[in-house]
């Protein structure tokens, strides 16, 4: 190994790892809209219809709007676990080539990488949960406890990366 990956990206690799974990799991989403869309479309379908008349009173236009909705946070999950955890890896990489990592630069790669793949898990499960209690905005709700934590540490992430390029462009020392 050599003194670039042992001295700074090393420090960095559980952040990466995550960055990683979460472009993973964005690209098993899109594999598995090309090889089932059929089957979770149906899976939604079949969660509205086990509920229509107690939760939907039986308006079948309202459950097949959840379900469209649903799947369009299926798609949104796709989208952000891919692009967050892409940007969470290009911090981690940039966090890396200012020097070697501080705490904050190990917290705010950290922090990115789990956030990317929380988020887009967040969306995802929204959309496995719409269905079934009758509402889009219920599920985000229940939810909250998953999105306000993901987008929280991708911001103090990307923060975090900010302070770090900052101190070490202008000030040239490493930021603690």
């Amino acid at each position: 190994m050599n003194d670039f990956a042992r001295e700074r990206l090393r420090p960095l690799a559980p952040g990466i790892l995550l960055a990683l974990a979460a472009i993973m799991f964005g690209f098993t989403l899109g594999g598995a809209f090309g090889v089932a869309e059929g089957l979770m479309k149906g899976y939604l379908e079949d969660s509205a219809q086990a509920v229509l008349e107690d939760t939907y009173d039986g308006d079948t236009d309202a459950a097949a709007a959840v379900v469209r909705k649903s799947w369009t946070y299926f798609k949104r999950a796709h989208l952000h676990a891919n692009a967050l955890g892409t940007a969470a890896l290009a911090a981690s990489l940039l966090l890396a080539l200012l020097g070697p990592p501080s705490r904050l630069a190990r917290g705010s790669g950290l922090l990115f990488g789990a956030g990317a793949l929380v988020y887009g898990f967040f969306w995802l499960a929204a959309g496995l949960l719409a269905p079934g209690i009758g509402s889009t905005a219920a599920a985000k709700d229940a939810l909250i406890w998953l999105a306000v934590p993901g987008s929280g540490m991708c911001t103090l992430g990307l923060a975090g990366t900010g302070i770090c390029l900052l101190v070490r462009v202008y000030s040239g020392d490493e930021p603690s």
